[in-house]
C-alpha cells in the first residue's frame, strides 16, 4: 500500500484528489495540509511514502518546504511530486533540484497522478528526460555551466557512459542492450553513480547533467 500526503491549500481541490487516490486499490491518503509548515510536521509524524505538493501556497510554499524536507536532518525521506499549473514553471524546476522527483499538472487526469505516484514510489520519475531538458534550459541556460565536480571525474569510464544514458532518460533495460551488459549490471552502475555524486534519484541524475553541460 503506498501511504501519501496531499498538501495543498485549497480544500476542495484535496478533497477531489483524495476521492480519486482513495478509489485506488494499491494506495491510501494518510493525511493532508494546507501549507508547508503544516506539511512538515505532518510528514514527521505519518512518515508517507509519497508526498503531493502544491507549488504555491500560504505560509511556506513548496519549494520551501522541498528544502526543508530535504535538509540533511531527516533519515527517511518520502518522494514528492510538486503540483503545478503551469507546465514550465521555474519554481517546478528549483523544487526538483532541490529534492522532488517530478512535478504533475494540477488539471492532470485521475488516471496520470495515480500512474506518476506509482511511478516515483518505484523509483522512477514522472516526467522524461527531454521534458526536464527543456525546463531547465528555461532556468539554467542564461548562467555560465558550473565545471562538474571532483567526484564526476571519479566515476570509470563505464559509469560516466552509463551516467550520460540516463541523463538522456534511458531505461535501464535500454542502457543494458546498449552497452551489452545485464540490467542487474547497470543497475549496479546506477547506484554506484548515485553514491559517488550523493544524489538520490535518476532525477536527480539528469538536473546534475543539465546543471553541468554534461549532456547534449
Amino acid at each position: 500500500m503506498i501511504r501519501i500526503v496531499l498538501v495543498d491549500d485549497q480544500e476542495l481541490f484535496r478533497g477531489g484528489v483524495r476521492v480519486a487516490l482513495d478509489a485506488q486499490a494499491d494506495m491510501e491518503v494518510v493525511g493532508e495540509a494546507g501549507d508547508g509548515r503544516e506539511a512538515i510536521a505532518l510528514i514527521d509524524e505519518v512518515r508517507p511514502d509519497v508526498v503531493l505538493l502544491d507549488i504555491r501556497m500560504p505560509v511556506m510554499d513548496g519549494v520551501e518546504t522541498v528544502r526543508a524536507l530535504f535538509d540533511g536532518s531527516r533519515s527517511a525521506l518520502p518522494r514528492v511530486i510538486v503540483l503545478t499549473t503551469f507546465a514550465l514553471d521555474r519554481a517546478a524546476a528549483t523544487a526538483i533540484r532541490h529534492g522532488a522527483s517530478g512535478f504533475v499538472l494540477k488539471d492532470a487526469t485521475p488516471a496520470f497522478l495515480a500512474a506518476a505516484i506509482r511511478a516515483v514510489h518505484a523509483g522512477s520519475t514522472v516526467l522524461a528526460a527531454d521534458e526536464l531538458g527543456e525546463l531547465f534550459a528555461s532556468d539554467v541556460l542564461a548562467a555560465p555551466p558550473a565545471p562538474p565536480p571532483p567526484a564526476f571525474r571519479e566515476l570509470s569510464a563505464r559509469e560516466q557512459a552509463v551516467f550520460r544514458l540516463v541523463a538522456r532518460g534511458l531505461s535501464n533495460a535500454e542502457i543494458a542492450e546498449r552497452e551489452f551488459v545485464s540490467e542487474s549490471t547497470v543497475k549496479t552502475q546506477v547506484s554506484s553513480i548515485l553514491a559517488k555524486l550523493a544524489l538520490r534519484d535518476r532525477v536527480q541524475i539528469v538536473v546534475f547533467a543539465h546543471d553541468h553541460r554534461l549532456v547534449d
